[in-house]
């Protein structure tokens, strides 16, 4: 886990290009703070000499001793540079036997991988990644990302030359880019929460997409993307039994755990409540019995989830006889951090997760350098309630009148997604319109203005035929804009602003691909009322959990915004100043009068962690957002 960054320029002389290289290493020493080395290129072209200089903010988990990059190759000086962790190098390590290698982590494997392959050698890799090649064979560099983008690559282009970084501020030191807001994304983030696809609030920043390779041609100055991996459901059509697929997910989980364990520092575990952080947990906890679990409560009892690690604790004893469990409480005053928060994430994104996510990684990285957690199941395995939605849907006149009856009465929404035709055609298009945050006119008022462009980007799009299960297509779109663009981001940014490793062994893409290999039954259980059937089945079935545990309903990772909001008197001065319009009126982005409006509307009567969209959502966008302007544009 580092920071990686990189400026390719024929303008800047290399004493102003290294300066500039040492200052994006420097703006991300959060990331790497055991040490930061860059390197220079001359790449002879047409026009004179082009430089491309490398560089890498590292934390050191693998290969303490000469793991640091950049890393060249000896023999035709290929150069890479990569942030995350290849969790099968030694799996790998034989394609590339024959290589001189210089170090003994996971990075060189990857370099000398690509040299013999070129950019396929991107299908071997299992891992969190984003990196960058130096080829000066091809003259070009080559840009990368994992499957899921857990790990965050944004780049830059203009007159001063082409960069690329693990973060966003350090691009504008390197091209003297004055951060402007790309006013074309206020729609989607006001929509959606966060900015979807390629292109971020900042106008002149995007990202590389998820399971995509970007091209930067050293000749033509030209940039080329291309995907390599994408989430197809349904691809393999296989016909497992239920115990024959839980064994099937038994087998894939736990090898995913174990490569996950490779490691030259303690880890540790973040454990929730929740089935699939308890999950990784267990198993690790089998093979580290002093294992350091770490997670957040509580005092607002409905939100609180404590009661549950403890339960789980004590009814898997043996497992967890010598596990160390820290937590922490996160109260009103977390809010005080809030707009390090904000400028941490780098991109505004309201969801209520950030607060407890920044305090328990906050907490971990007190003892230890990295972590295992549990997002990803949610997303790759039907987790969550909209999903069950969809299954209701697409099997509805096929249940009998009394359980058709029961669906109407578990989901409301039922009946208008069954008059809709043309969205029974367009799950995707349902799928994105469920999201919605404020609707049309209420972010014309807010804003001022009118969508000019679609909200959803193309590039955001997942690639599917048309032939999907509903439930499927929907999951195909959370796996490539949801996931990679909220819930991993904001897990990336805040574990690294307390210089902690975060690893998902649920987001391995070989369980991602057996889950899109699973009929919909398996995934949601409407017979059962239960989502993420096939997980809670294998947990219990492999002894991982117990009963209560392994069939415990989904609770939303957040804080009881509701309740702190519908009380203004107990909260900061800066979020007194959002609320009364005053720092609104000053950034003059937003109707002041409609954000007063929203603030009154708060109250924490029927309000819970399983409420979706409520004026306290509104009101957390609007305060997310102006401080963001506060820290990142003003």
């Amino acid at each position: 886990m580092c920071g990686i960054y990189g400026i390719v320029s024929g303008v800047l002389d290399e004493n102003t290009l290294s300066h500039r290289l040492a200052e994006m290493g420097k703006a991300q020493e959060h990331r790497g703070p055991d040490g930061r080395k860059e390197a220079v290129f001359h790449t002879p072209d047409a026009d004179g000499t082009l430089l491309v200089g490398l560089g890498l903010a590292r934390l050191a988990i693998l290969d303490l001793v000469t793991g640091m990059q950049p890393i060249r190759s000896r023999s035709d000086n290929t150069t890479i540079v990569c942030n995350g962790q290849i969790y099968n190098y030694i799996e790998l390590g034989s394609q590339v036997s024959d290589c001189d290698f210089v170090s003994k982590g996971d990075v060189e494997v990857a370099l000398h991988l690509y040299r013999k392959k070129g950019a396929p050698f991107l299908d071997e890799l299992n891992g969190m990644y984003a990196g960058a090649i130096y080829d000066p064979r091809a003259a070009k560099v080559l840009l990368f990302r994992d499957r899921f983008g857990i790990k965050p690559l944004y780049y830059a282009e203009n007159e001063n030359g082409f960069a690329f970084s693990s973060e966003i501020r350090p691009l504008f030191g390197a091209l003297s880019i004055r951060p402007e807001i790309n006013r074309e994304k206020l729609h989607a983030y006001f929509t959606y929460r966060y900015v979807p696809g390629s292109r971020t609030m900042f106008r002149q920043i995007r990202r590389v997409p998820p399971g995509s390779f970007l091209v930067y041609d050293l000749n033509t100055k030209t940039i080329e993307i291309k995907r390599y991996w994408n989430y197809n459901p349904g691809e393999h059509n296989a016909s497992w039994s239920l115990p024959e697929a839980s064994e099937r997910f038994f087998g894939i989980f736990t090898d995913a755990i174990d490569i996950r364990l490779r490691s030259d520092v303690e880890l540790g575990s973040f454990i929730s409540g929740g089935i699939d952080s308890s999950a990784v947990s267990s198993v690790a906890a089998t093979r580290i019995p002093d294992l350091r679990l770490y997670t957040i409560s509580f005092s607002e009892k409905k939100y609180d989830e404590l009661p549950h690690v403890k339960r789980l604790l004590r009814a898997m004893h043996p497992r967890f006889a010598g596990a160390r469990l820290e937590h922490a409480v996160c109260g009103r005053t977390v809010m005080n951090a809030l707009p390090e928060i904000v400028a941490s994430v780098e991109e505004p994104i309201s969801l209520g997760t950030v607060l407890p996510t920044d305090q328990l990684c906050r907490l971990a990285a007190r003892d230890v350098k990295t972590v295992l957690t549990g997002e990803g199941a949610d997303e790759i395995f039907a987790g969550y309630r909209k999903f069950m939605i969809e299954a209701a849907a697409a099997g509805f006149y096929g249940f009998t009148p009394d359980r058709r009856r029961q669906l109407l009465k578990e989901f409301p929404e039922l009946p208008a997604i069954l008059a809709d035709k043309n969205g029974q055609n367009d799950p995707g298009g349902r799928y994105i319109r469920s999201e919605v945050l404020f609707g049309p006119e209420e972010r014309k008022r807010l804003l001022g203005f009118e969508a000019g462009e679609p909200l959803f980007e193309a590039d955001a799009r997942p690639l599917l035929s048309g032939r999907e299960h509903p439930l499927d297509a929907a999951i195909a779109y959370e796996t490539r804009f949801r996931l990679p663009d909220y819930v991993v981001l904001r897990l990336d940014k805040l574990s690294m602003r307390h210089s902690l490793e975060t690893r998902t062994p649920l987001l391995d893409y070989r369980l991602a691909e057996f889950a899109a290999s699973l009929p919909a039954v398996m995934k949601t259980n409407l017979m059962m009322n239960r989502e993420k059937f096939i997980c809670s089945y294998a947990y219990l079935k492999n002894n991982i959990l117990d009963p209560v545990s392994a069939f415990r309903r989904k609770q939303p990772f957040t804080f009881p915004m509701a309740d702190w909001f519908a009380a203004p008197n107990e909260l900061p001065g800066f979020i007194h100043d959002i609320l009364s319009g005053q720092t609104v009126a000053r950034q003059n982005l937003l109707d002041p009068d409609f954000v007063r409006e929203i603030a009154a509307g708060v109250s924490g009567e029927n309000v819970e962690p399983h409420t979706l969209v409520s004026t306290a959502d509104k009101l957390f966008s609007v305060i997310v957002f102006t401080l963001w302007v506060e820290r990142m544009i003003r």
